[in-house]
């Protein structure tokens, strides 16, 4: 399985990396580091590195997404979107690896 990026977080990746002014090629690394109240934050960044010894590439919907092989344990089966409501925004991770959440969202415990 892979990391899975909907449609409404790809246009939102899409629009900030045009506000941004972020060259089309720059991919878009998602991982796990060590941290938050639960274990484990999740961490999304802009790349312009891939190495297919160390990383495994996707593409949705025009989104060209970088798992390094580490962080793939961690998250395989994830759903990566985009919530928008009057209270707050922001992408959020569906994934079925993690065994316990923080109330936030950001950190998980695997």
């Amino acid at each position: 399985m892979a990391v899975k990026l909907t449609e409404r977080a790809a246009d939102e990746v899409k629009r900030f990396r045009k506000e941004h002014n972020f060259d089309e090629n720059m991919l878009l690394r998602i991982g796990v580091a060590g941290g938050g109240c639960s274990g484990f934050n999740y961490t999304l960044n802009f790349d312009d590195k891939f190495d297919d010894k160390a990383d495994s590439k996707y593409d949705w919907h025009g989104v060209e997404v970088v798992v390094d092989k580490k962080s793939a344990l961690y998250l395989d089966g994830t759903t990566v979107d985009w919530y928008e409501s009057l209270e707050k925004q922001g992408f959020t991770f569906e994934n079925p690896n993690a065994v316990k959440s923080c109330g936030c969202g950001s950190s998980f415990q695997a």
